[in-house]
């Protein structure tokens, strides 16, 4: 997110103008609807009709009929240049932005920013659009921009298959391929970075690749999603302490080197190929120990030599030659024919 911006206007003081025109109790209702008083606590309808004894409908009436006898009023007029800046604010930073986002650029104060979400309410220029399953609440200023940027998010969203990773300039690009027809201005990395943060379905993990929310490859969950993205971004069979150090390093959680061997185990995504070197099941490496080894690869390629069952083994396995060697002497499991290849038992 971008640093804060300095706003030529104080937020407080433009409040305290629009609602001066309004009843001591009205005041009162929209101070405490939106966190205008000296607690920057919002209050419920129920709460505000408790205080003073009427019905929820009867605050909400006295708080739509105060904030349009606002739009109507001299001072509503008076409030239009911080209108016009907080407009270029939003365009400037894609034109729609998740409502969470908006505020943190705009202040880090929780009190001040509830006097700037006012402004925005009262402000007949910016839409609100609330949550819903497929967008956070967010702000916009471009109708018809805002349902196109919607629009590309769900089309990149449906392109995801469930537990995809994709790099963030790879997203970058996939999304400026479902959104061409969006003004060339907007078309920068902080503003896609922005747009793809209105999503609730698509996020990115700790690791900096993005992915739908509902995948564990996203929101990690435990220690064996940890040790999952762990050896996914190593690329190659990594050993389990070195896995629980980079979970310690990467997810800022704590990983004890037994814990995370015990969740290795016990989960099938991980494949145990040497003495405590894991890789994922997904690269293509077989299941069991070297013994299963041996036995799948005579079941998928029939009869074979000692030296050519040891090459294959070693694909799978980081182990000694003369560890292969012991299993395939075993009578139990595996037989010798005279041509010198091996077959099971």
């Amino acid at each position: 997110m971008t640093e804060k911006i300095q706003l030529t206007f104080k937020p407080k003081q433009v409040t305290k103008h629009l609602l001066s025109l309004l009843t001591k109790r009205g005041r009162d209702v929209i101070e405490s609807r939106y966190g205008l008083g000296s607690k920057a606590t919002k209050m419920t309808l129920d709460a505000i009709g408790k205080k003073y004894g009427i019905t929820r409908e009867r605050v909400r009436q006295i708080e739509n009929h105060s904030l349009i006898a606002i739009r109507k009023s001299k001072e509503y007029k008076d409030t239009q240049p911080t209108f016009t800046e907080l407009k270029e604010v939003i365009l400037n930073l894609g034109g729609i932005v998740a409502e969470k986002d908006l505020l943190k650029y705009l202040s880090k104060d929780p009190a001040t920013q509830n006097h700037l979400n006012f402004i925005l309410v009262v402000g007949e220029e910016f839409k609100r659009e609330k949550e819903d399953e497929d967008f956070k609440h967010r702000w916009h200023v471009d109708p018809e921009l805002a349902k196109k940027i919607q629009n590309s998010l769900k089309k990149l969203y449906s392109r995801l298959s469930d537990d995809e990773l994709v790099l963030e300039g790879d997203l970058i690009n996939n999304f400026l391929d479902e959104c061409k027809d969006v003004n060339e201005k907007y078309k920068n990395e902080e503003v896609i970075k922005r747009w793809l943060s209105i999503s609730h379905k698509i996020d990115k993990n700790p690791l900096g690749e993005w992915g739908k929310t509902s995948s564990p490859n996203v929101n990690a969950k435990g220690m064996r999603d940890y040790a999952f993205l762990v050896i996914r971004k190593h690329g190659s069979p990594i050993h389990f302490k070195e896995v629980a150090k980079a979970i310690s390093q990467y997810f800022d959680k704590k990983a004890h080197v037994a814990t995370t061997h015990n969740e290795l185990i016990k989960d099938p995504r991980f494949v145990l190929v040497g003495r405590g070197l894991y890789a994922l099941a997904e690269w293509g490496y077989m299941s069991g120990v070297v013994k299963d080894v041996i036995r799948k690869i005579i079941e998928k390629e029939g009869p074979l030599t000692k030296d050519k069952i040891i090459d294959k083994v070693l694909k799978e396995r980081y182990v000694k030659e003369n560890t292969i060697m012991v299993n395939l002497q075993n009578s139990k499991y595996f037989k010798k024919d005279k041509e010198g290849r091996y077959s099971i038992a």
